[in-house]
């Protein structure tokens, strides 16, 4: 063997270890950096072919193989086709196990999040606030109203048909759950580009207002499908359309059809004509939006959707959804605009504190008296609409109570479904001169009489220069005088002389509670009152000097008839001596005789009271009170601008008179406490002959009556103010 042969002619022996490897990592001339001064890289160099007979080993040429048949080549074809149908056949299976596993891990997570399903029960209806009057009739319903449960038999057939059709329409035939109603919502909202229509059936809306919140999310969504399907198990199909009918929402507080058909018709569910059937089916979609008594047209036009979905759906023919299209028979009761409202309001503020917190349904027992309040509201709404614009009165509001406090009629403004602040209750304004009995009460405490002189002149106090409403000056008058004409100067010299506070302890001990400043100003009023405390306050007048807590509440009951609450007799006591409660009635009966409340007429009944008129005539009050009804009126504007000169002489006392006349009709007439006017005017009428009364009824009274000296109003006590000691007042005073 020769050494040094030349490639081509030799054979090159196979190296092994670290030589082979470096051997295969030498550098090609196409590998290697090109030196400096050189812009292009130098061409590779073309690849020798390759040899037969004489060639390196890496270099050998390939074999060439034979060339496949065509049967050959679609057996390989089939095989690679089987191949991938089982390769995908595989995943799917795979991803299906593990889609199923997910699944099942999910409702697994969601039943976590749920109450256990074993301890799941329908919950109470809630609860109901129904309050009735004196007399036991309903007056108003608060809370949620809640109707009684009504059974699926008892109701007309078309009435669950309606929310069947509308709502759905497949629910005999899904377990819970309607996938096809899911789908076919889903494509509707696509093809609307928003949510026109929702896939939830009747069982799954149950579900949500048994047991869940209204908010929208997936989880939320989720927790219902399962509670579907819990209540599609537990629950009949019957029991399931029952629950739904007694428990959905169909606006203005109303669930269950037959709360539903109480509030819109006035009936029962069990009486309502298709039309209306139609119309609460076509409500659960927008309660609030839908709700016939705010929105009837609205309303009307759901419901023919409903009538046409029943007639496609065989519930009834084409020829009933037509008659009722073209001629429905609906009798919406309008929306709640009644004053009682307020009363309710009120109620409902009171309840907590009576029996704590409302879990059950309760009928609260009240002291209105449902004539009453109608007499009342008609009083204050009619005079405002004929005169409001008049005098620039926008609101006003009534109270009437017994002289012991119960509440008989509470107004709290002219239209409650424009307003619902109640002014008789929250509302505190000025009481003016309405304030000036408590004045003249701790006078009298102090030791004057309705005959102590008094002067009623100019007044300065500290700058501040009291004047009266006439701008006159009467000199020298009795309390009496000064407080039936409601001068000014005399009430605040009263004040300051048996001091600001005493007066404050006074109007608190009578039942005001509301904070009032002691200072020189508080004899004309100027801290700020509630009607109905003022009212209140003034009752002990009436009642011989007890002290009372004005009230409407007599009991509280569950439905069953459990007694929850009833009203405990007031342990307030005598508040004001017998005495003292004579010497101030027989000056306020004279307000009503000669003063400021001269047009208030109460024929037959001895009646006493007191006007009040704000700064700028903000304000116009009249308390006034019999032996049977304490009764105040206040008028004035929510913005407490000036009214164009608005008293409380008059139309406050118009607003009084009217009321008060209705109330004490077919009344046993009773005298005000210790009051001795009545019998004296009584007494004089029987010692006139019958010449001396055509003489009295003439416009002007003579000197002499029956050779006596004409009474003057200084010589004769105040008397009634009506009947024939009123009459005989008029012609001998020339009122």
């Amino acid at each position: 063997m020769a050494w040094g042969r030349k490639k081509g002619g030799g054979r090159k022996e196979p190296q092994f270890g670290l030589a082979a490897s470096l051997a295969e990592l030498r550098l090609g001339p196409q590998d290697r950096v090109a030196p400096a001064g050189e812009d292009k890289p130098k061409k590779p160099l073309p690849r020798r072919k390759p040899i037969d007979s004489d060639c390196d080993d890496d270099e050998a040429p390939r074999e060439r193989k034979p060339r496949a048949s065509r049967s050959s080549r679609k057996r390989k074809a089939g095989g690679r086709a089987r191949g991938g149908l089982f390769r995908l056949f595989y995943w799917g299976a795979v991803l299906g196990l593990w889609g199923a596993i997910a699944v099942v891990g999910v409702m697994v997570w969601v039943g976590a999040h749920l109450p256990p399903i074993q301890s799941l029960e329908i919950p109470k209806r809630p609860p109901t606030i129904q309050i009735t009057g004196l007399d036991g009739s309903v007056l108003a319903t608060r809370g949620e109203m809640a109707g009684a449960n009504i059974a699926l038999k008892d109701l007309p057939p078309y009435l669950p048909k309606a929310f069947i059709a509308i709502e759905d329409r497949r629910f005999y035939s899904h377990y819970g759950v309607d996938p096809l109603g899911i789908a076919r919502a889903a494509v509707t909202n696509i093809l609307h580009r928003g949510v026109s229509q929702g896939g939830s059936t009747l069982t799954q809306q149950l579900a949500k207002n048994l047991f869940l919140t209204q908010e929208r999310t997936f989880q939320r969504k989720l927790q219902e499908v399962e509670l579907a399907f819990w209540l599609e198990r537990k629950h009949s199909k019957a029991e399931i359309l029952e629950l739904y009918l007694n428990r959905v929402y169909f606006g203005s507080g109303a669930y269950g059809v037959e709360a539903a058909a109480q509030r819109y018709f006035g009936k029962s569910a069990k009486n309502v004509t298709l039309a209306e059937a139609a119309m609460l089916a076509g409500l659960v979609k927008s309660p609030s939006r839908l709700a016939p008594n705010r929105n009837p047209e609205g309303a009307e036009q759901r419901a023919q959707t409903v009538l046409t979905a029943m007639a496609d759906a065989k519930f009834i023919t084409e020829a009933q959804a037509q008659a009722s299209i073209g001629h429905p028979s609906y009798h919406v009761k309008p929306v709640g605009a009644g004053t009682v409202n307020y009363v309710a309001d009120w109620i409902g503020e009171v309840l907590d504190d009576l029996i704590g917190q409302i879990d059950q349904s309760v009928v609260v027992e009240t002291s209105i008296d449902p004539k009453l309040q109608a007499v009342a509201e008609a009083a204050v709404i009619d005079e405002l609409a004929a005169k409001s614009v008049k005098f620039n009165v926008s609101q006003g509001a009534l109270v009437a109570m017994t002289p012991d406090g119960a509440v008989r009629a509470m107004v709290g403004g002219r239209n409650y479904a424009e307003s619902q602040y109640n002014r008789a209750v929250t509302a505190r304004r000025q009481p003016g001169s309405a304030f000036k009995p408590f004045v003249y009460l701790t006078a009298i405490e102090a030791g004057l009489t309705p005959e102590t002189i008094r002067q009623d002149a100019p007044l300065d106090v500290k700058g501040w220069k009291p004047e009266n409403y006439s701008h006159e000056y009467f000199g020298a008058v009795t309390l009496t005088q000064a407080l039936a004409m409601s001068l000014n100067t005399v009430a605040v010299r009263l004040g300051l002389e048996v001091g600001p506070k005493n007066v404050v302890r006074t109007a608190h001990r009578l039942g005001i509670s509301s904070k009032l400043d002691a200072n020189a100003s508080i004899a004309l009023g100027t801290s700020e009152v509630s009607l109905v405390e003022l009212v209140g306050a003034y009752a002990p007048f009436a009642n011989g000097g007890l002290g009372i807590s004005p009230h409407v509440v007599n009991k509280i009951r569950t439905v069953e008839g459990k007694l929850l609450y009833a009203r405990p007799a007031d342990q307030l006591g005598q508040v004001i001596e017998p005495r003292n409660v004579a010497a101030m009635n027989t000056m306020m009966q004279e307000t009503l005789l000669s003063g400021t409340a001269h047009k208030a007429e109460l024929p037959g009944w001895m009646a006493a009271g007191k006007t009040g008129t704000s700064q700028d005539f903000r304000d116009a009050w009249f308390i006034g009170y019999t032996a049977n009804l304490v009764t105040g009126v206040w008028l004035g504007n929510d913005d407490n601008s000036p009214t164009k000169k608005a008293t409380g002489g008059g139309l406050p006392v118009e607003i009084w008179t009217r009321f008060m006349k209705a109330a004490h009709q077919g009344v046993p007439v009773a005298a005000l406490p210790a009051s001795q006017a009545g019998g004296l005017f009584s007494n004089l009428a029987q010692a006139l002959p019958q010449t001396s009364v055509a003489a009295v009824n003439s416009p002007q009274p003579p000197a002499i009556i029956a050779g006596r000296p004409a009474p003057t109003r200084a010589s004769v006590r105040p008397g009634a103010a009506s009947g024939l000691d009123g009459w005989l007042m008029d012609r001998l005073f020339g009122r």
